[in-house]
């Protein structure tokens, strides 16, 4: 097959080698635990609890029973696409194949946006998380320090970013894992002896007429973008494919494990909290990060009876924030890279070094979380508050993305006359789970920040930073259809080349 060419982009008709020079050194083992540790991290440690408290245990549980289903019908719908497509560059080029370039273009910057700015807020979380046995030191040395980890270890190999987010997911999973088992023996009494029961989830009490549920739609919509900052990095196995060893027999592997993950991980989770910690427990974090000891995962195990819980958990959730950065400054570099050779993106980002690592794509992504070390300026809550949102939203894009060009895969399959038993994988709620993924999406993306508007003085700082993103991702859309005089791709000239070996 002829390498791209600058034209064929605009025709959709996106090369079958966009990582021919990337090292594929990723196992099944990393893939596998990729996708079951790559979302577990302060969103799900901190966040969790600012959802409780929002919306009651009841609230908080059925957004996130929602958005779990959309994630799960978001992850088949990748996972058909990524087994017979295992591109690097997975959204935007399958963008580019089934939708259109120009929506290639804008899911591509929105994705690369969204997650480097998920780094510089993992940065900040976890310069906050260290002042927790260091409170008179400076979060802006704290967030350098991590910087200089996190950029080390991924300009080094794939490998070793494979090994590092093998391990420190382990332990993010197995600490859930605990959690979970020892909610369950409070739950029931065998613990401490006391079945701590149903008694958050009644309507008795000082929030007589609240409990379970707290507030209306609108503080749904907020914890449904609580849950999407929690739920995010779930299709970063997307995007490791293309650096996957046996992309066809190890991504159905890796997407397959998604039910249970959302079901043990994400339900499990938000259920033990309602039941243990009481909504209107002042402790619980009301959406900041500056309290390590408000974390629910600490007050459960304060409540049961481990004294050493909030050192304990400290650790491991600064453990959580390493492996989230890890995660958000490789995904970002790689699909700078894919737009590198869809061009884009300047085509210095496609440089690759003899170990197979972009490196500056790496180091351009690292220079944007370099806006974390500005926490000090603003206000280190605030920017975190900025950057938990703007990531959040952009999550809800890429989801939305997915689930348009599946919808799109599919039909054009079939237009063209292929067998759908030849899919390795295949979704098995086509076409109701892609367009209920689409429908959801857009709702959260415009209804989640409706605070705003609610306020008693408008604040156009609070506007431009929870909706920025939104004319954004219209304007890159936009002004690239109009320069290049793109068209939506006609489903019987998509295209489902690919070449495996390379």
């Amino acid at each position: 097959m002829e390498p791209q060419t600058k034209d064929n982009i605009f025709t959709g008709l996106q090369t079958t080698h966009i990582e021919k020079q990337l090292h594929r050194k990723l196992k099944g083992r990393h893939l596998s635990m990729i996708a079951i540790g790559g979302a577990i991290g302060t969103g799900l440690f901190f966040a969790s609890g600012s959802a409780v408290s929002q919306a009651g245990p009841g609230g908080a549980l059925l957004s996130y029973i929602i958005l779990g289903i959309l994630v799960y019908f978001v992850m088949t719908s990748l996972g058909e696409m990524a087994t017979l497509i295992p591109s690097s560059g997975a959204f935007e080029d399958y963008a580019n194949r089934f939708v259109d370039p120009a929506a290639g273009f804008a899911f591509g910057w929105s994705y690369w946006f969204g997650w480097a700015i998920t780094l510089a807020a993992e940065l900040i979380a976890g310069a906050f998380i260290v002042k927790f046995w260091f409170p008179d030191t400076s979060t802006t040395l704290w967030a350098v320090f991590f910087f200089i980890i996190l950029l080390s270890l991924n300009l080094f190999s794939v490998k070793l970013y494979g090994e590092t987010e093998y391990w420190l997911s382990g332990i993010k999973v197995a600490t859930v894992i605990l959690f979970i088992i020892t909610g369950i023996l409070m739950i029931t009494g065998m613990l401490n002896g006391h079945s701590v029961g149903f008694q958050n989830w009644t309507f008795d009490g000082q929030e007589a007429g609240k409990a379970p549920f707290v507030g209306g739609i609108f503080t749904m919509l907020s914890v449904f973008l609580v849950a999407g900052f929690s739920f995010l990095g779930t299709e970063i196995v997307g995007l490791a494919a293309g650096e996957s060893e046996e992309p066809q027999k190890n991504i159905p592997k890796a997407i397959n494990t998604v039910f249970w993950r959302i079901l043990i991980f994400y339900i499990g989770t938000i259920a033990i909290i309602g039941f243990i910690v009481p909504f209107t427990d002042p402790r619980l974090l009301h959406g900041e990060i500056e309290n390590i000891a408000a974390s629910p995962f600490t007050l459960v195990f304060q409540n049961a009876g481990f004294n050493a819980a909030a050192s304990l958990m400290n650790a491991v959730i600064l453990t959580a924030v390493l492996s989230a950065g890890n995660s958000s400054l490789y995904t970002a570099s790689r699909m700078l890279y894919a737009m590198g050779k869809s061009r884009s993106a300047p085509r210095i980002f496609t440089k690759i070094d003899k170990r197979g690592i972009p490196v500056y794509a790496v180091v351009a992504t690292a220079s944007v979380a370099g806006l974390s070390f500005l926490s000090s300026l603003i206000g280190d809550g605030k920017i975190y508050s900025i950057f938990y949102s703007a990531s959040g939203i952009s999550g809800f894009i890429t989801w939305f993305g997915i689930a348009l060009c599946h919808y799109r895969f599919r039909k054009a399959y079939i237009v063209q006359g292929r067998n759908l038993d030849d899919l390795k994988y295949k979704s098995k709620f086509y076409p109701f789970g892609p367009l209920f993924a689409m429908v959801l999406s857009i709702i959260v993306i415009f209804g989640a920040n409706f605070w705003v508007f609610q306020e008693e003085k408008f604040s156009w700082f609070d506007f431009v930073t929870n909706y920025c993103l939104v004319p954004i991702m219209i304007l890159l859309y936009l002004g690239f259809k109009f320069k290049n005089k793109t068209k939506i791709v006609p489903l019987d000239k998509c295209n489902f080349e690919y070449d495996y070996t390379k």
